[in-house]
């Protein structure tokens, strides 16, 4: 009988796509990421089904879309026990399960009729001094070490490395005292390009080096024990940049998500991928990688396009991926979302807004979908000058039913093709397209949304009335 593979899933918390070394990012330094991209497979169409981190990570560990979770859809929900999670299944199968710090989240557990976060249990006792005073004291390595002890002797593992980096908040000018250099940094086109939000990109950078650091010392842990070629190890993160028109939106840096993955052991090494995968292949990827057979799943395993030698599209069928959201943060009143959803092809990305006369960064003045950072009070203190006026509404603004873009104008999505005549029948294939994966899927949204806006919140704010976002504005000095 074959050996069944260890997995060890490392997620970062809030890190676009391309701020690696291995995609050719100049300002993030990342070995651990890159060695598994150079030793494995890199996909270069990875993208979350939500960009918010708990119907992202809902969407993982079932190998379902948000919308198909019932309260799985929502930051700060549940995430119902009905949905079965892989570590569960895994462990009736005999592996050793566990996790470090974030696994799905954040919401309640007891709520959601489970006894522990469907990552596993927790391995949380080891804390060390990270270098900067924001970070997590989590000692990643250590708590996986301990985890490595506990196990049963001949039991393969599934442990679920689950880093805070890069979430916020970040020390503030850490990345500049760390000697890292503002002219390294690329300014995203939809962001000012100015000292604060250099600075704090660089803060975003050093966080992610934390995370990648962790992962080298797991992978060289595992190297030294023997362990290493048999285990199936994925990199990836929850959900885009905790930036402006990033985090929480459905475009490019919102959605789409490094992706690298190794097992020395039977996936063919050197390879890039440009197939559209999901978080909602992973779930039935570690589960036939073990011996299980997925069953009812909407994601399908990725082993039948990695244990081959092809690179580039391997898989025709995989041409397209659907993402999502429904409630992020509580910011709107009467805690309504701004619903959406996206089809992304090699060509396109169409967004449709379903709700277009609401706020898509919550209500003003408060603006909570978009976390607290230098970069969002720049926007907001200096929103009436000339040149951040434009940038400031790309962000902050309303939006049409409908959005179109073409992939080849870069990931910046900022050219709105929906209303161009050109590019009428396209909008509407892709629509139709869109609606019909939705029906398929049973998409509550599609009919009004069902529940998906009644589901209850757990979020501290809610309890107080206070819109997330807005102490930050008013302890800046940008709100009377």
């Amino acid at each position: 009988m074959e050996k069944r593979p260890n997995l060890l899933l490392a997620i970062a918390d809030d890190q676009s796509w391309p701020h690696t070394g291995a995609y050719g990012c100049r300002f993030v330094k990342t070995p651990a990421f890159d060695r598994v991209a150079r030793e494995g497979v890199l996909f270069q169409n990875a993208f979350c089904p939500s960009p918010s981190c708990a119907p992202s990570r809902a969407a993982l560990l079932t190998g379902r879309n948000p919308w198909q979770l019932n309260e799985g859809v929502n930051l700060w929900g549940t995430l119902p026990s009905k949905f079965a999670a892989y570590p569960d299944l895994l462990e009736a199968a005999g592996y050793h399960i566990g996790h470090t710090y974030k696994g799905w989240g954040p919401g309640s557990i007891e709520d959601s009729g489970r006894t522990r976060n469907p990552a596993g249990p927790a391995y949380n006792r080891r804390t060390n001094a990270p270098p900067s005073a924001k970070m997590s004291k989590n000692d990643y390595t250590a708590n996986f070490q301990d985890f490595l002890a506990d196990r049963p002797a001949g039991a393969p593992f599934c442990f679920w490395y689950g880093a805070k980096e890069p979430h916020r908040a970040y020390e503030k000018g850490s990345g500049l005292r760390a000697g890292k250099s503002l002219a390294s940094v690329e300014v995203p086109p939809f962001l000012p390009d100015c000292e604060e939000v250099r600075s704090d990109l660089l803060d975003y950078a050093l966080e992610i080096e934390w995370f990648d650091a962790h992962l080298g010392r797991m992978l060289a842990h595992l190297e030294a024990i023997g362990e290493l070629e048999n285990t199936l190890v994925v990199v990836t993160a929850d959900n885009g940049f905790p930036f402006p028109r990033a985090k929480a939106n459905l475009y490019e840096l919102g959605m789409h998500v490094p992706l690298a993955l190794r097992w020395g052991a039977r996936v063919p090494g050197g390879r890039v991928l440009t197939d559209h995968v999901s978080f909602i292949d992973l779930a039935p990827t570690f589960l036939e990688a073990a011996g299980l057979v997925p069953s009812g799943l909407t994601g399908r395993s990725l082993l039948p396009i990695l244990v081959g030698p092809g690179s580039g599209r391997v898989d025709p069928l995989r041409d397209h991926v659907v993402t999502g959201r429904e409630r992020h943060a509580f910011c709107r009143a009467e805690n309504l979302g701004y619903p959406m959803r996206c089809l992304r092809t090699d060509d396109f990305v169409y967004i449709r807004n379903f709700e277009a006369e609401r706020w898509p960064a919550g209500d003003p003045p408060a603006w909570g979908d978009i976390d607290a950072s230098p970069t969002k009070h720049y926007l907001v203190r200096h929103r009436d000058d000339a040149s951040v006026k434009p940038l400031f509404e790309l962000a902050f603004g309303k939006r049409p039913g409908e959005e179109l873009y073409a992939v080849k104008d870069g990931y910046a999505n900022l050219r709105n093709l929906a209303a161009d005549p050109n590019y009428g029948k396209i909008l509407s294939q892709l629509r139709e397209r869109l609606t019909a994966i939705l029906a398929e899927q049973n998409d509550p949204r599609l009919s009004g949304g069902g529940d998906f806006e009644r589901y209850r919140y757990y979020g501290e704010n809610l309890k107080t009335g206070t819109f997330t976002g807005l102490e930050d504005l008013k302890a800046e000095g940008l709100l009377e």
